[in-house]
């Protein structure tokens, strides 16, 4: 090139300056946009190795996370007749204590009284105050004369937070004032007219004009002979893990508790548990084998391989995924011994279920047993934080990626004045070389017109 240049300057030709420029500067720059174009190349393809590890492993603990949130893995309770009561599964369930006979005697009830019929709710009733008490605590009801109505006593009532409600329920010829308290023989009210007030008060009193529809009771039902009382129809606290409604009293009608283990999806969850951490550890490696920050990614394999034989629940006989066929093949990938999985579930699937399901009470809680998706969930806590290992990876990679746009808008930045540079000396050179020539063509004429002259 640079000899091709010379000749062409030596002999005084015609120089393209546009297309000499434009190779220089390429000459120049393209080697060195090549070489960071390169390392970008690279630094993405770890970027998105890394942000494919990332989805990976945090799809893994939600999916895990859900299926046991929602009750999927969890064993159900079952009742022989659902018209009378009906029963769910709650956190800290233990399966094999839903045996039970259960017979409902009596339904829990709420106290309700109702006024006789008054033509216009909005007349005037009487002022004065009257008293509401609920399991002994009184409160104070003011009628004055902003409320002087049936709808103002019912609003007084209502604000009073005594646990009654009182609604307003049309009626032939008129409007009759009905309230309401809660369930439970303790929940039964009285609402009695104060010594001073106008005696029209009283036809809303307990004592007076107000009539009880029903009356506050507690359920009465046996489990297994035990009896019970209860102030709600809605019981949590007799079967563990199991929450009872009443439905309707059936006296000499015992209804079966019993369960229904989800032994199938217990044994799907196993297999896609084995098969999603191996393409999670299969998305690890290929970020693991780029060089740079990614080889940090092989403590995050060794986290998650540790989950085979770490502690997950501890009050059952079944503690870890090695204890029901979990194993670690040569590569590092999960296996599942079927066999070992199916006689496990058939000496205690309970514990087995344990295993997603861990037992919540004073003594069990999400430090000593944090059940698997406890154990994943903090793996992937702890990586995606921003001091995590795939949080550390990534800043370095994002880091890297900012470093080599900016050496990118350098190197431009430089070519770009080295080629106005080129074209400012070649422009000049040019220039010259045009005044050279034109001196050139001057001296010829010269030279001609003597040599003529001399001829003649």
């Amino acid at each position: 090139m640079v000899t091709s240049i010379a000749s062409s300057l030596g002999a005084g030709s015609g120089i393209d300056i546009a297309k000499l420029v434009s190779d220089l500067a390429s000459a120049s720059r393209d080697p060195k946009v090549s070489r960071i174009s390169g390392l970008v190349t690279a630094n993405t393809a770890r970027i998105s190795a890394v942000s494919q590890a990332r989805s990976d492993l945090v799809g893994f603990a939600d999916s895990l996370e859900q299926m046991i949130s929602d009750g999927s893995l969890r064993s159900k309770p079952t009742v022989s007749d659902e018209s009378v009561l009906t029963a769910t599964a709650r956190a800290g369930l233990q399966a094999d204590k839903f045996a039970a006979t259960i017979v409902v005697n009596t339904l829990a009830r709420a106290q309700s009284s109702y006024s006789g019929v008054v033509a216009d709710k909005t007349a005037a009733i009487g002022t004065g105050t009257m008293t509401l008490t609920v399991n002994g605590v009184q409160k104070t009801i003011t009628v004055g004369s902003t409320n002087n109505s049936l709808e103002g006593l019912a609003t007084a009532i209502n604000a009073s937070g005594a646990g009654v409600t009182a609604s307003i329920i049309a009626d032939q010829g008129g409007s009759r004032i009905i309230l309401k308290g809660a369930t439970g023989a303790a929940n039964a009210f009285t609402l009695t007219a104060d010594s001073g007030a106008d005696p029209g008060l009283s036809a809303f009193a307990t004592d007076g004009g107000l009539s009880v529809g029903q009356s506050a009771a507690n359920a009465e039902f046996t489990l297994d002979g035990v009896a019970f009382s209860r102030a709600s129809n809605t019981i949590d606290d007799v079967v563990p893990g199991v929450s009872l409604t009443l439905k309707k009293a059936a006296p000499g009608q015992p209804v079966d508790l019993g369960a229904s283990r989800p032994l199938d999806l217990i044994k799907q969850t196993v297999g896609d548990f084995v098969d999603v951490y191996n393409q999670v550890k299969k998305s690890l490696q290929a970020a693991s084998k780029l060089s740079g920050v990614t080889t940090g990614l092989r403590e995050l394999e060794r986290e998650l391989q540790g989950l085979v034989t770490k502690v997950a629940t501890s009050h059952g006989s079944i503690g870890r995924l090695s204890d029901i066929g979990i194993s670690t093949a040569k590569d590092g990938t999960l296996t599942v011994d079927k066999v070992k999985l199916d006689a496990v579930l058939a000496a205690d699937a309970g514990a087995v279920e344990g295993l997603f399901n861990p037992l919540r009470d004073g003594t069990h809680n999400a430090t000593t047993d944090p059940g698997i998706a406890g154990l994943l969930d903090a793996i992937r806590d702890k990586a995606i934080a921003t001091d995590g290992t795939i949080g550390r990876v990534e800043k370095s990679l994002a880091d890297k990626g900012t470093s080599l746009s900016k050496e990118l808008e350098k190197v431009e930045v430089r070519e770009a004045a080295y080629k106005a540079r080129l074209e400012k000396q070649y422009s000049a050179l040019d220039v010259k070389l045009n005044a050279f020539k034109a001196t050139q063509a001057y001296l010829e004429q010269q030279i001609k017109m003597w040599t003529n002259s001399n001829n003649d």
